[in-house]
């Protein structure tokens, strides 16, 4: 939180990404059986060697005492999280969004920064649907970017924690319909399965117990099987509708947020990422 992450020049998760983006292009123009097989083969070998690779760094880490190991290990832990950025980066929409005003150059600097941290088009989306996909992406990563590699670090050390995200970043890269869904079929349900209870962790982190009983309601509204979750919590949380337009809509019910919730969403994720540490 306080120092950020390392440029990406720096930074092993860039050149991992580096690393798979020549395989991921040949990949997808394989016949369907061949892509699928070769991705789940390349899939299944990186995962091994950077698990093995971070088993025996901890291993050597721990044997030097802990006055050495607990300071090296959080170092090499480091990477995994990416929660200074996706803060910083989600609080850049609606300072974009508020320096220019919300006319068309407000919200044309506001699409540009929300392009940065999401997939989807963001050329027609008006104020609203521009803050309401900062926060569902504020929510969702929260989980990918801080609670699932701390909850696979607590269960598996170091290894659980790379392992979890090399799978992420591998799910963001290959994990899409279209031309990637069966080269990036197998990431993507990797990522599922590795994410499967870090979501809900995060989901409870972020909402109150008062609506614990609607939030898997919320939740199976969209067609992510761990996204939904704290997106949902996020929405009942602020009292907000969330939405991703033909696809889902969370809270429905509510209003669209405004810029006090997007600094609101802000303050509940630092909690959470503060509680998620703690625990």
């Amino acid at each position: 939180a306080r120092f950020g992450e390392p440029r990406n020049a720096w930074h092993p998760v860039a050149w991992l990404g580096r690393a798979a983006a020549p395989l991921g292009r040949w990949l997808v123009g394989c016949r369907p059986a061949l892509a699928f097989a070769g991705g789940a083969l390349a899939w299944l070998a990186a995962a091994a060697a950077l698990g093995l690779g971070a088993a025996w760094l901890q291993a050597q880490l721990l044997a030097a005492g802990p006055f050495w190991a607990v300071p090296l290990l959080a170092l090499a832990l480091k990477p995994c999280f990416a929660w200074r950025l996706l803060r910083d980066e989600v609080a850049a929409v609606e300072a974009a969004l508020g320096e220019a005003g919300l006319g068309e150059r407000g919200l044309a600097a506001g699409r540009a920064r929300l392009a940065r941290i999401v997939s989807r088009e963001t050329g027609a989306l008006d104020a609203a649907e521009v803050r309401e996909a900062a926060i569902e992406t504020l929510a969702e990563n929260l989980n990918d970017s801080l609670v699932a590699p701390l909850w696979w670090f607590a269960l598996a050390g170091l290894p659980g924690a790379v392992v979890y995200r090399f799978a992420n970043t591998l799910d963001a890269m290959w994990g899409y319909r279209g031309r990637w869904e069966w080269a990036g079929k197998w990431a993507a349900r990797a990522d599922d399965v590795l994410s499967w209870g870090p979501a809900r962790l995060t989901a409870l982190l972020l909402c109150p117990p008062a609506h614990w009983r609607r939030l898997p309601r919320e939740a199976a509204r969209t067609p992510s099987p761990n996204g939904g979750w704290p997106m949902a919590a996020m929405a009942l949380r602020l009292g907000v509708r969330l939405r991703k337009p033909g696809v889902y809509v969370l809270n429905d019910a509510a209003p669209s947020p405004g810029a006090a919730d997007l600094a609101q969403a802000l303050r509940h994720a630092s909690r959470a990422a503060a509680l998620a540490a703690a625990l």
